[in-house]
């Protein structure tokens, strides 16, 4: 966790929320559940399609689509042509993409003060 001056902390997306990866074909769909309702505002405005985009370039998805999901606190992400053909046509270890949500979850995300105390997990800051 890194503090800011501005009233935020910086934390990786999975002290915010949590998430589960699905797949159809050459399609992934990645679920981001908030721990709790009043941080799903920080997942609308920081977790947007060109972040998303941008966190899976190297897999150079055709089309990265996301869903809001308010009365889930969830944002629902789909990432197009991501899986290397699908289960039946990948020879990659994730065929399936289950370990993608784990990659979207190590995005930074700014959270105000206020909020802190709603995060999951301990903090990421060294032992002293």
């Amino acid at each position: 966790m890194s503090a800011h001056s501005t009233g935020v902390v910086t934390v990786s997306l999975d002290r915010v929320a949590h998430g589960r990866t699905g797949d159809k074909g050459n399609r992934s769909n990645i679920s981001v559940i908030a721990w709790h309702e009043a941080l799903y505002p920080l997942l609308v405005a920081q977790l947007d399609e060109a972040s998303i985009a941008a966190a899976f370039a190297d897999r150079q998805p055709s089309r990265v689509t996301r869903y809001l999901l308010p009365n889930l606190h969830a944002i629902n992400v789909v990432l197009d042509d991501v899986l290397d053909g699908g289960v039946n046509d990948a020879l990659n270890l994730d065929s399936h993409g289950k370990t993608l949500a784990y990659r979207l979850l190590e995005l930074p995300i700014e959270v105000p003060r206020e909020l802190v105390h709603l995060l999951a997990g301990p903090p990421s800051t060294p032992p002293t």
